[in-house]
């Protein structure tokens, strides 16, 4: 009976084990800030992704987006307030994609959002929305309104891609994205002064 008894309490501290194991690996996947997938958790998702690609030729879309003017907020106004600029762009990005869809923070001001059933030409429109709902989420903080912008990248995901392969073309799209957005008039970002329409790099 007793040896009975304890191999009962050794399994139910195994399961209890196991469970906090599980816990604390899904706690490593999201981002604790934002509350997106972190870089670890999307990596892991997207290597699954390129797989189901490979497997059953669905569509999918890697988007790269970095931001503009989120330094400037750090310098002025300190990492709490760029810490609220993160947790905002992070909502706004999960608010514009789909329940489907994944979205990811894998660098200090970067994020990623894995789109699925999109062709080119509407990938391409869904990070313009994207770029677009960042800049239209300004941020009140103390007396002033902050507003960061985004280049954003696109890469269509091949059945010969590797999950590496991906990430660099979205990430060079976005630089050309980048390239692009400064040689052309590209809306100001950085901080809207209060009760004015002007803003400031």
């Amino acid at each position: 009976m007793r040896l009975a008894a304890e191999v009962e309490r050794l399994a139910a501290e195994l399961e209890q084990s196991r469970a906090r194991i599980i816990d604390l690996e899904a706690k490593v996947d999201i981002d604790p800030l934002t509350e997106v997938l972190s870089r670890r958790g999307f990596e892991r998702e997207l290597k699954r992704s390129v797989a189901y690609v490979k497997r059953y030729g669905t569509s999918a879309a890697l988007v790269y987006l970095d931001l503009d003017g989120f330094k400037p907020v750090n310098d002025r106004h300190g990492h709490a307030a760029g810490d609220a600029v993160l947790k905002a762009v992070a909502a706004a990005l999960v608010r514009h994609v789909r329940a489907s869809d994944v979205v990811a923070r894998i660098g200090g001001d970067e994020f990623v959002v894995l789109l699925w059933n999109l062709n080119g030409p509407a990938a391409g429109a869904k990070a313009a929305a994207l770029e677009q709902a960042i800049y239209s989420t300004p941020v009140q903080w103390v007396s002033s309104t902050l507003v960061v912008g985004a280049a954003a990248g696109v890469a269509l995901i091949g059945a010969l891609d590797t999950p590496a392969d991906l990430l660099a073309r979205a990430d060079a799209a976005m630089y050309a994205r980048k390239v692009e957005r400064r040689e052309i008039t590209s809306p100001h970002v950085g901080e809207r002064e209060p009760r004015a329409g002007r803003a400031t790099r």
